[in-house]
């Protein structure tokens, strides 16, 4: 299936793409429909109201997720491009809710940066509550997976060794439009294609499967730190072509337009524009 949240006059709709039509699931979004047992069932059954998805708004899949836990440094070329040895454990660090934006919203430059970079991510989606969890555990709770455009603020990230301020501007960071379930994307350890395109120019493209720390494991080391409930995501880091690692380096400005995308997922397309 591939589900999304979208904005609508009554308020936030969770639906499933059906055709080229969304079809209603009776919850207000997707954080709230995962958090039902059986929400596999409900969804596939649901035939509530239907909206047209070409003229679709959509909002971030899930919302207000109760965290936003990203990684860094998960695929080989980025790290070599990043003057960086391979870790031996993920690189860990937080997003909110309110850094999320749906994937074709506007994203405003902060006039406090002159250094606006993109970075493509697979996102995992969480679909069950766990903690400490196993293997199996942990592939369970893989709701499904969704494109994540981690946009970075490069001047504020590298202020100290710690990135979290350059990752938490407000509304930011675009994430949808759908989370596709595993099943569709062969299994919880997909190998997709991912691509960010600036302005018609292809700045990244990598493969999914060849990331160091795949989804089901990140899964178990975030679980084993805090518990993962129904909604929260998982961004697993991004590929090589960043701005901030090119020579000369570049950087996203006004008036252009930044299209992250995974094969099979869909893409996030976003305007930049100035505060």
């Amino acid at each position: 299936m591939k589900l999304a949240t979208i904005r609508t006059a009554d308020g936030t709709r969770a639906v499933r793409l059906d055709g080229e039509t969304l079809v209603d699931l009776g919850y207000t979004d997707l954080g709230e429909l995962f958090a039902e047992d059986g929400w596999q069932a409900r969804a596939a059954a649901a035939s509530g109201t239907t909206y047209p998805a070409e003229s679709a708004d959509f909002a971030p899949v899930v919302p207000n997720p109760s965290k936003v836990v990203c990684v860094g440094h998960n695929y080989t070329n980025h790290i070599k491009e990043m003057g960086r040895d391979l870790p031996s454990y993920p690189t860990l660090f937080p997003k909110f809710a309110d850094t999320l934006l749906g994937a074709h919203d506007d994203i405003v430059k902060p006039a406090e940066t002159e250094a606006f970079d993109w970075e493509v991510e697979l996102a995992v989606v969480i679909g069950k509550q766990v903690r400490r969890a196993d293997e199996q555990q942990a592939a369970d709770s893989i709701a499904g997976f969704t494109v994540m455009n981690d946009i970075s603020v490069r001047d504020w990230q590298f202020r100290t060794i710690e990135w979290t301020q350059g990752k938490i501007w407000e509304a930011s960071t675009p994430v949808g439009p759908y989370v596709v379930t595993p099943d569709e994307v062969g299994g919880v350890r997909p190998s997709l294609e991912v691509k960010t395109v600036v302005d018609g120019q292809v700045m990244q493209q990598d493969d999914t499967g060849t990331l160091l720390f795949d989804p089901v494991f990140l899964v178990q080391y975030i679980s084993t730190v805090i518990t993962l409930r129904p909604g929260d995501i998982i961004a697993t880091g991004t590929p090589a072509g960043v701005g901030n690692a090119r020579d000369p380096k570049v950087f996203l400005l006004p008036g252009q337009t930044v299209v992250t995308e995974i094969a099979g997922l869909g893409a996030c397309t976003n305007k930049v524009v100035a505060q």
